[in-house]
């Protein structure tokens, strides 16, 4: 065998070292990343946990019925887009506003109760509703504190107190404090954002 063979052995020896190294190297790495993974994963689903909320179930009477632990209510948008009017889903899930005297229950004076359009939960009834002036539903408060959220809104140059569903997050509207006794509040809500339904009347058995 000559030098010159010898020579090339020992290079490829050299890099064939070099190669199983840097193998063996990127195999750790590999390895290391895939005992990691799952801590991210995990982190991220109970990131993404479906949030528990407290609201008062009312029946379509207005009866008060109970106080329970809910999963809130959170669908993607197409899934939104789908399930309600344009109009509706500009107002309810864009913080959109409808105009004034433009909606359906501004003049309404039947009495019933007011549900969210997007998840049913009960918000107003026609107990706390009152004449504003304003065209937008008012109301001097919600049926229970529980079921609607506020939060600060400095949006259009000025600060105000937005109002939302507590089971979906919808846009209600806002809450003012010039309204009536006994609370001083008026909270003006868009049409769009509820759906009304009638009190039933029982008539009495006649004999």
């Amino acid at each position: 065998m000559f030098d010159s063979d010898l020579g090339r052995d020992e290079g490829s020896v050299v890099r064939r070292r070099a190669f199983l190294l840097t193998s063996a190297s990127a195999l750790a790495g590999a390895i290391l990343w895939s005992l990691r993974r799952p801590n991210l994963v995990q982190g991220k689903a109970v990131k993404g946990a479906s949030e528990e909320v407290t609201i008062v179930e009312f029946s379509d009477s207005g009866e008060r019925l109970k106080t329970v632990h809910v999963a809130k209510v959170v669908k993607p948008e197409d899934e939104w887009r789908k399930q309600l009017s344009r109009g509706v889903f500009a107002i309810t899930r864009h913080s959109d506003t409808e105009l004034a005297y433009s909606g359906a229950y501004w003049n309404l004076h039947e009495k019933g109760l007011y549900r969210c359009v997007c998840c049913d939960n009960a918000l107003f009834t026609s107990d706390t509703k009152f004449d504003s002036g304003t065209g937008w539903p008012s109301f001097w408060a919600p049926i229970a504190r529980e079921n609607v959220r506020t939060a600060r809104d400095a949006s259009l140059g000025m600060v105000r107190t937005a109002v939302s569903c507590t089971e979906c997050d919808a846009h209600l509207g806002h809450v003012f404090d010039d309204g009536p006794e006994p609370t001083g509040l008026r909270y003006c809500i868009n049409s769009a954002s509820l759906r009304f339904v009638a009190r039933q009347v029982t008539a009495k058995s006649s004999k």
